[in-house]
């Protein structure tokens, strides 16, 4: 028997369980208060019922028990503390396992956060059907609850978030409250609690414009005035900007004396017919004193209202300006409605439509519009109709023959702003909105986009003041740029400034570098860009929230829906709507048809969004789209690249759709466009791990780097691919990457370390028995042997590799070794052999269709016969060469092509040919050319100099080019700069440092075995 009693015992308990979280935690059960064991106990389910009814995973409750810190065994604690909780909490499914997680299941009677969410919901219905009086009951009980700040005592950063939001809740509460007492006639009964609030909150303005109105209606006009004074100068003080609109113009309905400030007595009579409306009625917000910019928007919109204006129906117009969060809207449309103003002498009037309003306030109902609508036209209560369609019967006939302006501000959908519209002649209708409302018929659209760099410079300068950032101009443009050009931004950025005068605005701009902490800095207690975005992205439903978070993970700044589709994990077409959702909410932009953007703050915002509960939805995304970017790179390079070896990678090729590539020129574009966004896909790769992944993509974004001249990207990415091959037990992948690297190092000028690359590659290949690797790495070792001077050592190298590679037809391989044992021979002074080997590479490269070895192994054979003194055969095969690297050319080849096409121009007596040529292979060389072909153009242009008399040009040449080949290693370009400086000097009266350079020269010349080489003479 005793037993049972201890089991009913605990079943009443159970039944009057009770928590506590609106202010300090309390649990207790049957009226007594119940210990939890400890801190970790009492953070763990403080966690948990902040979410009541939902999973929270593991991670999450460890870093809400111990923060940045926690202990090894922190997951074995937590269950520890479940399992505490779970004895000293009486019933046995308040808390459970669900997964790696856990749940608590309470009602509204056992927990006041549940019971205050029902209660302002209740309030919000009643305010709905217009039951004021038990809207101000539900508030009441609701508020009633809270004991206090949420979990006080508890601290943590999870906790303090989540009880700061929900404090932000009951302010929004307590200003709806103190809005139905008004309301209701209440005044004077207010005031001590309104000052009370205002002490405790004096940033929150609606708080003070409730306590002036309940002010001024007791006939405490002054202390009304006084109150607006006060919280100006508070704002001014603390954040620098001044009180917002609406306060400012109860402050002004308060100085005139507005009736409207005073409750309305319901009249003893009611006339039939339609009132008068008040004289000339404005509730237009005032527009912004610094309002600074937006010129080509602004001409726009005021040229659709001309254009109505000159039409000969004269039919109402409809004007909407849409634009993402923060991009100035309002500020646009309310400067607009003030300078058309004079053309609508019977009113213009505002309606906040609330579509993305913070505090979770619902969109403006079209009947609540209506009604405050026909209130500013003096139509009495009575006369409102109930339903919403009688309503804007009563809009139209009300305002029909009048000429009104009218201002929809922040639409959600078409369905709020139908009924709104009037169709009376000669009316203007501005509407804004984030997205367009595409069922609206007859609508002229202006968007607003970002600012331009100097609209963003003007506004800077008109909110900070010119001074200052002509003080800093490039911190204030680095400033703009970091805050994307977005109006909210700057504008919170320069309040800030205002506020802290000792900041500067190199300062700030380097608080705002840091990514993670951007959103973080351009927040103010009213306005914040991250609160901006966040009512864009609660506006999508939960699979495109999903999508937009994810999106935060592409690398690209161009996006299309072939990448898209493999990181959503859905095909192009679901993709490409989806991106349009995104478009339609201004969450993405679209720079040009099928490419799309994520702006700087809003792919910021999208990647705060990520955390333990998404990592391992994120991976899989990460490594659906690395899939893809590998198997559209090879795709590409097969189209592009023929002749090369195909590689076996051990990633599953993507089975998604690729982007269509009709021909190379398309496949090429694919690549160029999609350039910076590839480079970021091999950071993103050695970022998650994913070791195969990046040496892979590497290796196919290799070719199309050296095809492109980007030969510092090709270094960056070598040595990230190297990083993580030696990560793999993968020898096949290692000494193709060292391969690679070995080539990138030589176009850098690095040519010790593309040895040391290149040999250990050809270690490994030797072992691992490929020949294609060995024979690549070989001619790799004796180029870089030939650039070093060892000509002897390289010759045998690269006739090996050229001979390996014939034998296994790797005819691109071989067309490259020839081509370098070409420049070999060439600058050894063996011309006929030098010929006859880029003869051979020529024919190849023409079969195979290898277009950048095509223009070289042309310029090799110029070379030769430049040396051989056939300066017309010369001619002929550099003018082929010109018009063959007119498009796909690497720059610094290009600029080699018209530097030995200068020096031919000028044998053959073309001076002003020749020097035309010379400047433009300057050009490019200096733009865009790699160290090794900027010396040898520096050089051969030199020599130009000092035949033309132009001895001081050269020397600034040749000393240039000096400098870089002893840097190098580069032991022909090296000699060829002493020879010309020689020269040069010799000329200048300075036959001593001459001699001396001459010297060296011969040295140098002796070192590798060759004569001196013919200069240009005059």
């Amino acid at each position: 028997m005793h037993t049972e009693d201890t089991e009913r015992e605990a079943t009443f308990e159970a039944r009057q369980l009770r928590f506590r979280i609106l202010g300090p935690l309390e649990v207790s059960a049957g009226g007594a208060r119940l210990s939890l064991g400890g801190a970790v106990q009492e953070r763990v389910l403080s966690v948990l019922l902040l979410e009541p009814g939902r999973v929270v995973p593991m991670p999450r409750l460890v870093e809400a028990a111990w923060e940045d810190d926690p202990p090894a065994t922190a997951f074995h604690q937590v269950r520890k503390a479940v399992s505490e909780l779970r004895r000293r909490i009486p019933g046995d499914a308040v808390i459970s396992t669900e997964g790696s997680g856990y749940r608590v299941t309470v009602t509204a009677a056992q927990l006041d956060l549940l019971e205050f969410n029902d209660r302002i919901r209740a309030a919000e219905q009643a305010l709905r059907e217009d039951r004021r009086r038990e809207a101000t009951t539900e508030l009441e009980a609701a508020l009633s609850l809270w004991r206090g700040a949420v979990l006080s005592g508890q601290g943590g950063a999870v906790i303090e978030s989540a009880a700061r939001a929900l404090e932000e809740r009951r302010l929004v509460a307590m200003e709806e409250l103190f809005d139905l007492r008004l309301g209701l006639g209440f005044s004077s009964e207010l005031v001590a609690d309104l000052r009370t609030v205002v002490s405790e909150h004096p940033l929150r303005e609606t708080f003070h414009g409730h306590l002036m109105l309940a002010l001024y209606r007791t006939g405490r006009k002054a202390e009304a005035l006084h109150e607006y004074a006060r919280v100006r100068e508070i704002l001014a003080d603390q954040l620098g900007v001044d009180p917002c609109p609406p306060l400012t113009r109860l402050y002004e309905d308060i100085l005139r004396d507005d009736p409207g400030l005073l409750l309305q007595q319901q009249p003893p009579a009611v006339e039939e017919s339609l009132p008068a409306p008040p004289l000339r009625v404005c509730t237009l917000p005032q527009p912004l004193p610094d309002f600074t910019g937006r010129n080509k928007e602004l001409a726009e919109l005021l040229a659709y209202v001309d254009a109505a204006d000159g039409s000969d129906d004269r039919a109402s117009r409809v004007v909407a300006v849409d634009g993402m969060g923060g991009s100035g809207k309002t500020s646009l449309a309310v400067w607009a409605a003030h300078r058309l103003a004079d053309r609508f002498p019977d009113g213009q009037l505002y309606v906040d439509l609330r579509g993305f309003t913070p505090g979770e306030q619902p969109p403006v109902p079209p009947g609540t519009a209506l009604d405050h609508l026909l209130r500013s036209f003096g139509v009495s209560d009575d006369r409102i109709p109930s339903d919403t369609e009688a309503r804007a019967n009563l809009w139209r006939a009300t305002v029909a023959g009048r000429r009104l302006l009218l201002l929809l501000d922040n639409a959600a959908h078409a369905d709020q702003v139908t009924p709104v519209l009037t169709a009376s002649p000669g009316c203007l209708v501005l509407i804004t909105s984030r997205s367009r409302l595409l069922d609206l018929d007859g609508v002229s659209w202006v968007s607003v986009g970002l600012m331009t760099p100097q609209d963003s410079a003007a506004l800077v300068a008109a909110t900070l003041g010119a001074d200052r950032v002509e003080a800093e101009p490039e911190s204030a443009a680095e400033l703009a740029e970091l805050c994307g050009h977005l109006p909210l931004a700057l504008r919170i950025a320069t309040a800030r400034l205002r506020n802290r005068s000792s900041w500067t605005l190199r300062y700030l701009a380097e608080r705002l570098r840091d990514e993670t902490r951007r959103l973080d800095e351009l927040r103010s207690p009213q306005r914040s860009v991250a609160a901006t975005l966040h009512l864009s992205y609660m506006a999508l439903n939960v699979r495109q929230r999903a999508a937009f978070r994810t999106l935060g993970l592409h690398p690209s700044t161009g996006i299309d829906v072939h990448s898209t589709a493999a990181l959503l994990g859905t095909d192009v077409h679901d993709a490409e709507s989806t991106l349009e959702i995104l478009l339609d909410m201004r969450l993405v932009q679209q720079p040009r048809v099928g490419i799309y953007t994520l702006h700087d703050l809003v792919r910021t915002f999208a990647r705060s969004l990520f955390g333990p509960t998404t990592a391992e939805h994120d991976a899989a995304a990460v490594e659906r789209l690395l899939g893809y970017y590998l198997t559209a790179t090879d795709v590409a390079c097969r189209i592009l690249f023929p002749g090369r070896e195909q590689r076996r990678t051990g990633i599953p090729a993507y089975e998604g759709s690729l982007p269509p590539w009709p021909d190379a020129e398309a496949a090429r574009a694919w690549f160029d466009r999609e350039h910076s966004g590839l480079l970021a896909a091999v950071s993103l790769a050695e970022l998650h791990g994913l070791r195969r992944h990046t040496v892979c993509l590497t290796r196919n974004l290799s070719f199309h780097l050296n095809a492109r001249g980007q030969y510092e990207d090709l270094w960056n990415v070598g040595r990230t691919a190297l990083a993580a091959v030696r990560e793999l037990d993968d020898p096949q992948l290692l000494c193709v990457t060292l391969s690679n690297l070995g080539v990138a190092c030589w176009k850098m000028g690095r040519f010790e370390s593309g040895l040391e690359a290149a040999q250990e590659a050809r270690e490994v290949a030797v072992s691992l028995g490929d020949r294609h690797i060995q024979a690549h790495s070989e001619a790799t070792i004796g180029l870089l042997a030939s650039m070093l001077g060892r000509y002897e050592e390289a010759l045998t190298l690269l006739g090996e590799a050229v001979a390996r590679s014939a034998k296994l037809g790797a005819s691109r391989a071989e067309a490259e070794g020839l081509s370098t044992l070409s420049t070999l021979y060439e600058k050894w002074g063996r011309y006929a052999e030098a010929a006859e080997t880029a003869r051979r590479s020529l024919e190849i490269s023409r079969a195979i269709g290898y277009h950048g070895n095509l223009v070289m192994s042309l310029t090799d054979l110029a070379f030769a016969q430049v040396g051989s003194g056939e300066l017309e055969e010369a001619d002929e095969n550099l003018a082929e060469a010109r018009r063959l690297s007119e498009t796909r050319t690497a720059p610094g080849d290009v600029g080699l092509v018209l530097a030995l096409s200068a020096r031919v121009a000028y044998a053959r007596g073309r001076t002003a040919q020749a020097e035309g040529f010379a400047v433009r292979a300057l050009e490019l060389a200096r733009t865009g050319a790699t160290p090794v072909r900027l010396v040898e153009v520096e050089n051969i242009i030199g020599h130009l100099r000092s035949a033309l008399g132009a001895y001081e040009s050269a020397l600034d040449l040749h000393r240039h080019a000096h400098r870089a080949a002893v840097d190098m290693g580069f032991r022909s370009e090296e000699a060829a700069a002493l020879t010309g400086l020689a020269r040069a000097l010799d000329a200048l009266g300075d036959r001593e440092t001459a001699e001396r350079h001459r010297a060296e020269a011969a040295r140098l010349h002796r070192f590798m075995g060759v004569r001196s080489p013919r200069t240009v003479s005059a």
